[in-house]
């Protein structure tokens, strides 16, 4: 396995372990029904991967709540010594609780954590340059659909739509259910994959496919959520903080069909004018 050379110290390492043992343990339960197999472990196997990994304070869990959170601790500290500039920040086991329900051998559940990281990773840099070139996008996505609800983001001072950090930073994570969080990763990738494999929108339009593959659909999808919401917004909220408070309030409250749908008619609306304006940057 290849390590950075990056050097990180007992500190790093030590503070690392303490906030994954606390984010394993805090892993909700919304997978089992998912992983059947995994929500049947025996109870001493549980045990005995809560050993291994030093996992502290589970009693209150069960046995298969046990054996998730041991797991996403081994791999999380893997990756922690992997990716040291990293290292680990909370977020992390959201984003990898999904990837180690349904795949059950930890070597693999690494590999593809580590795979979905190389594109994830800049969202837990210190300097946040990636994080704020999202918001940045997101805000060009609302600006150029929507002027008038875009106008009142910039009355409330909130035009560099930092309400919307925790959907970035997470991949929706927290405002969709496991499975349409599924949905939409697989969505996303499949058009990662056709930009990796050449598929620009010419091919696309000759598959009959109408909205072009784009690596930002994550971030369109975003901007159509808020855009659903564009009325209660401009008619009742006057200040950031309530708009945070509502998007957080998304969670178990979306359509995730209709948020792609919403997603790729921005996509064909704006891809072009958005590839202009990032390419600029």
């Amino acid at each position: 396995m290849k390590v950075p050379s990056k050097l990180w110290t007992n500190e790093d390492f030590a503070t690392w372990q303490r906030i994954i043992r606390l984010d394993a343990v805090r892993a909700n339960a919304e997978w089992m029904p998912y992983s059947p197999s995994q929500a049947v472990v025996p109870d001493s196997r549980a045990y005995r991967s809560a050993e291994a990994v030093g996992l502290k304070d589970y009693g209150h869990l069960d046995a298969s709540r046990i054996f998730h959170a041991a797991r996403l601790v081994a791999i999380l500290e893997a990756y922690a010594l992997y990716d040291p500039e990293i290292g680990y920040c909370q977020g992390m086991s959201d984003l990898l609780s999904p990837i180690v329900s349904v795949i059950s051998e930890d070597h693999e559940a690494f590999w593809c954590f580590v795979g979905f990281m190389k594109k994830a990773r800049q969202n837990f840099r210190l300097d946040e340059v990636g994080i704020r070139r999202q918001l940045d996008i997101v805000a060009k996505i609302i600006k150029f659909k929507d002027g008038h609800l875009f106008r009142h983001l910039q009355k409330l001072q909130a035009e560099d739509c930092f309400f919307v950090y925790r959907m970035v930073v997470v991949l929706f994570r927290r405002e969709l259910t496991f499975e349409q969080t599924l949905c939409l990763w697989e969505v996303m990738w499949a058009d990662q994959a056709a930009i990796r494999a050449g598929i620009g929108k010419s091919a696309w339009s000759r598959i009959r496919q109408r909205a072009p593959p784009t690596d930002d659909l994550l971030l369109y999808a975003i901007a159509a959520s808020v855009l659903q919401r564009r009325k209660l917004i401009i008619e009742k909220y006057s200040s950031m903080d309530e708009i945070i408070k509502e998007c957080n309030g998304m969670a178990g409250h979306l359509d995730v069909w209709k948020l792609l749908d919403d997603a790729h008619n921005l996509v064909v609306t704006l891809h072009d004018k958005m590839k202009i304006v990032t390419s600029f940057r």
